[in-house]
């Protein structure tokens, strides 16, 4: 398909919008225009038929005609028993009522047993259009009434030089109108064009602002503007994520370099500190092991390739050995896990719930105050199971909330290696969230710390 610029296609739209409006009033002014002067004076006549019917007993009916003749500009002739009984003066209109060539169809009516006829003739002296009604009024009376239909000729050669000169006018204006138009429809769509390929290029810095008064070029320059930050955003997330598994892979990999080094060079023959280096190596590897799975886990996740396997079973349990598993951690570390709960049973998938608790624990543990504490709740709103973890951390600025979720996103846009994880655990605890259809949440204040929360759905008894 051949491509040409907006501007154009508005500009000849509109140009063939102005020659079809000025066609249309062409056929209907000018071609149309006797066809429809005729009907129009048909009906006039009919209607002036039956007025000189109504009116010709009356005692003053050579004076009414007069009036309605010179009125509505017609001839009206009356014949009783084959003779003239009144005839206005027809002279200065050519009617044809008094003359020759229509006397045989005056007869023909009057012989026939119709009550009204209608003819158009065209008169032999001044060469117009003349329309002829008659009607029958009582036996051996008739009406005749004629008018000319020469007026609307030359009233349609008037038009025709008017229209001719309307139409030049239309063509002329609807050509500058039509660039005008065209240039003020198009040139903000060439800037939001031209500040898309600057996107295209990578360069997010961009704004959309037209300074159009177009509303849906308004609505699409804010959802332009809004997808450019969106997509500066996740720019920055993919090199955020870039640069931390770069970090989490490199660090580890470069102790468990040094370690087996030691252990090859310097202490294979001693026990205590070959044993030393060993642990740390194995200890790295399983950090390793634990990104990739995390790694693995967030892409089948949002890939939808996972499947839930639901089950019952009894969250309070499944949290209190979750809690256990950070008992080294706090005896090691000073960290307090408080938690408050009760036995109820809840359908979820097991594992990837466990995995769900474990992640929003572990972010608690990494982010809590100097007093070390985090707290777990486990309470029901109606028919809503809700698990909180909360912690006594610094907390997260309102505009930072949203962002959270995403993979190594920091509120400060540096990368810290979190103490205990990988980094991803939000990202994959919000995508298992989704994949249950459960609803949570953040609520923070700063100073004083953050809670997450998620809500199990009706439960069953």
């Amino acid at each position: 398909m051949k491509k040409s610029k907006l501007k154009n296609k508005v500009w000849f739209y509109l140009l063939i919008f102005a020659i079809v409006i000025i066609c249309g009033i062409w056929f209907l002014q000018i071609l149309s225009l006797d066809l429809y002067y005729e009907i129009s004076k048909k009906g006039e006549i009919k209607d002036i038929a039956t007025m000189v019917s109504k009116n010709y007993t009356s005692g003053d009916y050579e004076e009414k005609l007069n009036r309605l003749s010179f009125e509505k500009d017609v001839c009206i002739e009356i014949t009783e028993n084959n003779n003239i009984s009144y005839s206005t003066d027809s002279t200065s209109r050519g009617c044809l009522i008094n003359s020759r060539e229509i006397n045989q169809y005056k007869l023909e009516f009057m012989l026939s047993s119709k009550k009204s006829v209608t003819y158009r003739v065209i008169h032999p002296n001044f060469k117009n259009k003349t329309l002829i009604y008659g009607v029958k009024i009582q036996d051996g009376t008739y009406a005749f009434i004629s008018t000319s239909l020469e007026p609307v000729s030359s009233t349609v050669s008037v038009l025709k030089k008017q229209l001719l000169q309307v139409m030049i006018i239309v063509l002329i204006l609807a050509f500058i109108i039509g660039n005008i138009i065209s240039k003020k429809i198009s040139k903000p769509i060439e800037k939001i064009n031209k500040t898309s390929k600057e996107i295209s290029k990578g360069n997010y810095d961009v704004v959309f602002d037209t300074k159009t008064d177009i509303m849906e070029l308004k609505e699409l320059e804010g959802t332009l503007n809004d997808m450019a930050i969106e997509l500066s955003k996740t720019e920055e997330l993919r090199r955020d994520l870039m640069a931390n598994v770069s970090h989490d892979l490199k660090t580890p990999l470069t102790l468990i370099k040094a370690n087996a080094e030691m252990v090859k060079d310097l202490t294979y023959k001693n026990k205590e500190k070959r044993e030393k280096n060993l642990n740390t190596i194995i200890e790295e590897v399983d950090r390793l092991n634990l990104l990739v799975e995390d790694i693995l886990d967030l892409s089948k996740i949002q890939s939808k390739s996972v499947e839930l396997n639901l089950e019952r079973f009894n969250i309070n349990e499944l949290i209190i050995d979750i809690i256990n598993k950070f008992e080294i951690l706090c005896e090691k570390d000073g960290y307090i896990i408080e938690y408050e709960g009760f036995d109820i049973d809840i359908t979820a998938d097991k594992n990837k719930l466990k995995q769900t608790i474990y992640n929003l624990i572990n972010n608690a543990i990494n982010y809590t105050g100097e007093d070390k504490k985090v707290y777990v709740k486990l309470f029901k709103i109606n028919d809503i199971v809700r698990i909180e973890i909360i912690d006594t951390g610094k907390g997260i600025d309102k505009k930072d909330i949203k962002y959270i979720w995403d993979k190594y996103y920091k509120v400060d846009k540096k990368y810290k290696r979190v103490t205990y994880g990988t980094g991803l655990g939000l990202s994959i605890v919000k995508n298992i969230l989704n994949l249950h259809g459960f609803n949570y949440g953040v609520e923070s204040k700063k100073g004083i710390g953050t809670k997450f929360y998620f809500d199990i759905k009706n439960p069953k008894k």
